[in-house]
């Protein structure tokens, strides 16, 4: 039987699907491709916890296994670091680094389809990798998931280095500090996923996206009250 650990999936859909809404709007304000692309990422973020709430509900299905592994695997962190890149690098370099991450994500996605599952080893309401007959389909989450870390988590941690001696730009540190551990987070359940402890992936994923949502409304409530300023103008904040 399910435990209560199980049903935080459900909270942190309810929590993603908003967060994209109001990134998405701020997007259609503002545009920027990084809005677009964290847009997406937080859909694809809810899309993974809510397969893993449905699960729980439901139980174990093989379609909701893989698309389990597509959304939370795949592309749990990889669109909001493309945000981040789109941020940080030059047009040129993020559409190259788009076409090399969608191609890597495509291969992946489609051996996952295609793998068989080893029923022996699928427990009626946890989701593991290791359920996958090819093992060498779960090598390319650990490249998807290491280039998220180094432009998500790493992106956050630089901005937030950056405004850290700035004290006009206090809430630009606390909020990119807060993104940095709230993209952490959800890293460390996915190793612990694993090793077969697949509920503290929910917990972090429930904690990690509510730090991201704190520190990103952090920043852009701060950017409102900021003076409009040449030197800030050409500022590129996290959002």
């Amino acid at each position: 039987m399910p435990s209560l650990v199980h049903y935080l999936p459900i909270a942190t859909t309810l929590i993603a699907l908003p967060f994209a809404a109001v990134v998405l709007v701020r997007w259609r304000r503002r545009g920027g491709p990084h809005l677009l692309w964290w847009g997406i990422g937080l859909l694809a973020y809810g899309a993974g916890t809510a397969v893993e709430a449905a699960t729980t509900l439901f139980g174990w299905h093989q379609a909701l296994f893989k698309a389990w592994y597509i959304t939370g695997a795949l592309l749990g962190g990889a669109p909001l670091a493309q945000g981040t890149v789109y941020l940080l690098l030059s047009r040129r370099t993020a559409n190259r680094l788009t076409a090399a991450l969608l191609t890597l994500v495509a291969v992946a996605a489609f051996c996952v389809l295609l793998a068989p599952v080893d029923a022996g080893l699928v427990e009626p309401h946890r989701l593991s990798g290791r359920v996958l007959a090819w093992h060498w389909v779960r090598l390319f989450s650990p490249f998807i998931n290491s280039y998220a870390f180094v432009f998500l988590v790493g992106g956050a941690a630089l901005s937030a280095v950056r405004y850290a001696r700035d004290p006009a730009a206090r809430h630009r540190f606390l909020g990119n500090a807060a993104i940095a551990v709230g993209a952490l987070l959800p890293g460390i359940g996915g190793s612990a996923t694993r090793f077969g402890h697949t509920e503290v992936l929910y917990v972090t994923e429930l904690i990690g996206l509510v730090l991201i949502w704190a520190g990103f409304r952090v920043i852009t409530s701060g950017v409102a009250k900021e003076p409009v300023e040449t030197s800030q103008v050409t500022q590129r904040p996290m959002v």
